[in-house]
């Protein structure tokens, strides 16, 4: 009995000095549990809303950005047009290794269409790469403009989105 009873008090002293430390860290112990790695996985799963919302939000894909219709749109009217000095959706294809038939198709069935759009069309196609990918495209082309866009959205706009949907 004296043994279980000395025990409990060290454990009872324990927990005291953790919830000193997360005071003076102003940490809960979920927060403490939820960025600490050195935990087994077992003990990272929780089914707190607290760690719904520290979660941070993973790397976007594409298909992550097709649901945002503003951002859709931005993107639809920086790469839609046509221009002999600017880099638009066609190169950003052809770099990814749409082939030129592919391109000369869509470009057609698109044409002169409200509702259908090659850049839309194209992220579409490859809606399985990622936001960072695109923006390596944008750097690459040196689209600033689009990439201002992205890195904006990735930054404001997808963890928020990111929360809401998990």
């Amino acid at each position: 009995r004296r043994r279980h009873t000395h025990r409990q008090t060290d454990r009872q002293a324990d927990t005291q000095t953790d919830r000193q430390t997360d005071r003076v860290l102003g940490l809960s112990p979920f927060f403490v549990c939820v960025f600490s790695s050195d935990f087994p996985k077992e003990l990272q799963i929780f089914d707190s809303p607290c760690v719904k919302c520290c979660c941070p939000a993973p790397p976007p894909k594409i298909s992550d950005l097709m649901n945002d219709k503003d951002l859709l749109d931005l993107l639809r009217l920086k790469l839609d047009p046509n221009h002999c000095t600017v880099k638009n959706w066609k190169n950003f294809a052809s770099r990814w290794g749409m082939s030129y038939d592919e391109l000369t198709l869509l470009e057609h069935r698109t044409q002169g269409s409200l509702v259908h759009s090659p850049t839309q069309e194209f992220l579409l196609r490859y809606n399985q790469k990622s936001v960072s990918e695109l923006s390596e495209l944008c750097r690459f082309y040196q689209r600033i403009d689009v990439l201002r866009l992205l890195q904006s959205w990735m930054e404001k706009d997808w963890p928020s989105r990111w929360q809401h949907t998990h």
